[in-house]
């Protein structure tokens, strides 16, 4: 058993160092790809450097009930890296002493973590002001032992921000799987039955928005008007917020992108949009991700590439706001992804 898990993981990491390469060769049919750190260098913007932390984002675990074809986590219901226990304390301590305004759980299915309800517990006695569960809405309908989650993101304040391809089945079901967009409509009545989404209510409900190919998102303005237009009118259905994110080259989307034969047409699609307004309000500037063995990342596209802080603090267990505030962010070509067009972050545009 042991070797088979040793044998896997060195597979990943042969995978993701040979993503690491394509990203940073850059050199097509068309000519050489300008490097990111001399793209933001042109206007004064390098390096990166951190702010004060805003935003604490907490992978739990990479296991999910769904195999997305985008998905920059490469979750599934195989992958056995969830979160601990102890872990969680240590991520509680740093919350508990940190000025960080929110707290992002994330996965995977953040739900399917052991552990997920009494983390959540114990967080939310923390007074984060805005306490972000990212749902995929299907994991609602999995089974019955998941059915009560939005009776219990209520009674926690959870903000529930859940992904959503399109408004259309065939759309949906093509990037997420057979059956996925009926499953997210009933999970999206559930929790408008009890009042999440609905005009004016404080329980918050925000959708996600990925392009289903090999372009950009549109702007977010349009199409959340687009999005709750079709909801409503088809379903019934109420939300707050779309945030539109653009799919950066990483994981099985670059995958995607190479046996499409899109990567190239992709990457440069990415320099043309090129915004250096976006720059100035990327995530990882006032975000930390938290890998789920509790390893410290500028951000979540960082930590699948397994790129961690340009710091002396490595863990969260040696957590140290003085050290990591005011650290260079690490930089690559998928940086393209968060600075096109309006800029894309875990919270949609940004310019």
């Amino acid at each position: 058993m042991a070797t088979k898990s040793l044998l896997k993981r060195e597979s990943e990491l042969a995978n993701k160092n040979r993503q690491l390469e394509i990203l940073s060769n850059g050199i097509f049919q068309s000519g050489e790809l300008p490097k990111f750190k001399d793209k933001i260098s042109e206007t004064n913007q390098f390096p990166l450097k951190a702010r004060k932390l805003e935003i604490l984002q907490i992978n739990v675990g990479y296991m999910c009930n769904q195999v997305c074809e985008h998905c920059h986590v490469d979750a599934g219901p195989d992958r056995k890296e969830i979160m601990t226990r102890k872990t969680m304390m240590q991520c509680l301590e740093v919350i508990k002493n940190t000025g960080a305004h929110t707290l992002d759980l994330t996965g995977g299915a953040p739900e399917m973590n052991p552990d997920f309800r009494w983390f959540v517990e114990e967080a939310s006695k923390a007074g984060i002001k805005d306490f972000i569960v990212r749902s995929n809405l299907t994991i609602i309908r999995a089974n019955k032992k998941f059915h009560d989650l939005p009776e219990f993101f209520k009674k926690h304040n959870v903000h529930v921000v859940s992904s959503m391809p399109h408004w259309t089945r065939g759309k949906t079901d093509k990037q997420r799987g057979d059956g996925v967009f009926d499953k997210s409509i009933q999970a999206l009545k559930d929790l408008n039955a009890i009042g999440y989404g609905i005009p004016d209510s404080n329980l918050r409900l925000d959708l996600v928005y990925n392009p289903s190919g090999a372009f950009l998102p549109g702007d977010q303005v349009a199409l959340e008007k687009d999005f709750k237009k079709a909801l409503l009118d088809d379903f019934g259905i109420h939300f707050h917020n779309l945030f539109a994110i653009t799919n950066l080259p990483i994981s099985r989307f670059l995958d995607y992108l190479i046996a499409s034969e899109n990567y190239e047409d992709y990457m440069y699609a990415l320099v043309e949009a090129y915004n250096p307004v976006a720059v100035a309000n990327v995530m990882c500037t006032n975000t930390l991700s938290v890998s789920w063995d509790g390893y410290l990342y500028d951000c979540d596209f960082n930590q699948m590439l397994e790129l961690p802080v340009n710091s002396k603090v490595k863990h969260i267990s040696d957590y140290n706001e003085e050290l990591l505030e005011g650290r260079e962010i690490v930089i690559s070509q998928h940086c393209y992804g968060c600075t096109a067009g309006a800029g894309s972050s875990c919270q949609g545009s940004v310019a």
